[in-house]
């Protein structure tokens, strides 16, 4: 029998610990003299008693054992946590209704990064904080959810890392608590670093706070309408571009190069192809822009860099528009948006490990046509890539841009030009943050938008930060048979 109590008691204690988090903007509004910390506190006691109500209720020994039970928490924790994390939006007095509120926290907590918010550079420091808070959150929640249950799942692919890391001598630590613990820690250490870098480099104190905890989420949410670009600062970009590429790492090797065991880092054949890739864009976006504007190469450089970094790990800052650099980039953007970083990571998108698995595969099957009478098996990190994990990865990308598709034309359907339609559909099941065009590109919001476009792009932005299978199975009638 389907017991659901632990999966509400779960969401219980989660919705607890947003509340105790409401407490942080609701105490820097208060000491700043913000008008807003009575939102925040309303908003915590509202979702204290529904969590606490929940844990109360639900509450038994059992423990959740079973896939079914797993997939549904999955989804239903990152909801809730949307939900109620757009309280503090609804209530507080800046001008946006209901479902820009949900817009704004969904793509919090997911670390998309679009907004509807303008007047940044106004705004009390308590809802610029909650905005950080956010995607603080989201991001280690993802990475955590991305090590203990994906693989378990086996979505798309993902149980090609429990695979890895099923030999003793692979394992990274004893038990799947110690991993998150340890990966805490890491995250908080990173955010630190970054916060005393920023500071250093000439940002005060609370955005350098603000702008650490959204890099290393590689979130995007800033503190000022001009994102990042606001501070005209090739050492603040520099800092931004090494903490965003921190954050689309495995923070497996982290722990594990902590360990004594550093090379494992470079070694790893998924970094490499991140880096590749990553550097590959940039030089090829660097020629380009030169070929069509004028400038300083090495100022070029710094913001291709910080642009193309920032587009492919699905950050979502912006320090130019991108737009005016000529025909190529915005192409060469667009695909960017889809590749994201590595599993493991703060980053959605694609992944590119299951890139390199369809390489492989390629590979291996032009391979058999010229050889039909050969053995060949597609390769993924010196070793066969194990049975089932090719056919995973290959039925996640179908079914990723069979959601894409759907997305683009359901906005559409609702009246946004072509442009808008598919980079909003790229952007939001990537959670990359800005589009393309001149509404909701890197220099515009998506607050322009009717509402119903806005709630297609909440699914999408749900959508790719569940890995998009995890949300379809509730779908199915089969998931519900005992």
């Amino acid at each position: 029998m389907f017991d659901i109590r632990p999966v509400f008691m779960v969401v219980g204690w989660l919705l607890v610990a947003l509340a105790a988090a409401m407490l942080a903007p609701a105490a820097v509004e208060f000491g700043t003299d913000g008008r807003q910390w009575r939102a925040f506190l309303l908003s915590a006691a509202v979702t204290l008693f529904i969590g606490g109500l929940l844990v109360s209720v639900c509450r038994t020994e059992r423990a959740m054992g079973g896939l079914r039970q797993a997939f549904l928490m999955a989804v239903l924790s990152w909801v809730a946590l949307g939900a109620f994390a757009a309280l503090p939006f609804l209530m507080a007095d800046i001008g946006i209704g209901f479902t820009d509120a949900m817009f704004e926290a969904i793509s919090g907590i997911t670390t998309t990064g679009s907004t509807v918010l303008t007047g940044l550079d106004g705004m009390t420091k308590g809802i610029l904080l909650w905005r950080a808070l956010l995607q603080w959150l989201g991001g280690v929640g993802i990475v955590v959810t991305a090590i203990a249950l994906f693989p378990l799942l086996q979505v798309g692919g993902m149980q090609l890392f429990r695979i890895e890391s099923g030999d003793r001598s692979e394992k990274v630590l004893p038990r799947a608590g110690q991993i998150a613990g340890f990966i805490g820690a890491l995250y908080v250490s990173l955010t630190l670093i970054l916060t005393i870098a920023l500071g250093v480099a000439g940002l005060p104190p609370f955005e350098a706070v603000a702008h650490a905890m959204t890099t290393i989420a590689t979130g995007g949410f800033s503190t000022h309408d001009a994102s990042i670009g606001h501070y005209s600062s090739a050492a603040v970009d520099w800092i931004v571009i090494a903490g965003m590429v921190a954050g689309s790492l495995p923070f497996v090797l982290y722990i594990q190069a902590l360990q004594g065991r550093p090379g494992r880092l470079w070694r790893d054949t998924q970094v490499r192809a991140f880096l590749g890739i990553l550097g590959a864009a940039v030089l090829l976006l660097t020629v380009s822009h030169l070929a069509v504007n004028a400038g300083d190469p090495f100022e070029v450089l710094s913001r291709v860099s910080f642009n193309a970094t920032s587009i492919m790990t699905g950050t979502g800052f912006s320090t130019d528009d991108f737009g005016s650099w000529g025909r190529f980039a915005p192409a060469t953007f667009f695909c960017l948006m889809f590749i994201g970083g590595c599993a493991g990571s703060t980053t959605c998108g694609l992944k590119v490990f299951r890139l390199q698995v369809m390489f492989a595969e390629a590979r291996a099957q032009l391979a058999r046509l010229a050889r039909p009478h050969g053995v060949f098996r597609p390769y993924y990190g010196g070793k066969p890539v194990p049975e089932g994990v090719a056919a995973s990865v290959t039925s996640f990308v179908f079914v990723y841009l069979a959601a894409f598709a759907a997305l683009a034309i359901a906005l559409s359907l609702i009246g946004l030009d072509f442009e808008t339609a598919i980079s909003g559909a790229a952007t939001a099941i990537s959670n990359v943050g800005p589009g393309l065009g001149h509404i909701i590109g890197p220099a515009g919001t998506f607050a322009p938008l009717d509402d119903a476009a806005k709630w297609v792009l909440i699914v999408g932005m749900l959508l790719g930060r569940l890995e998009v299978l995890t949300v379809l199975l509730l779908f199915t009638p089969s998931f519900w048979r005992a």
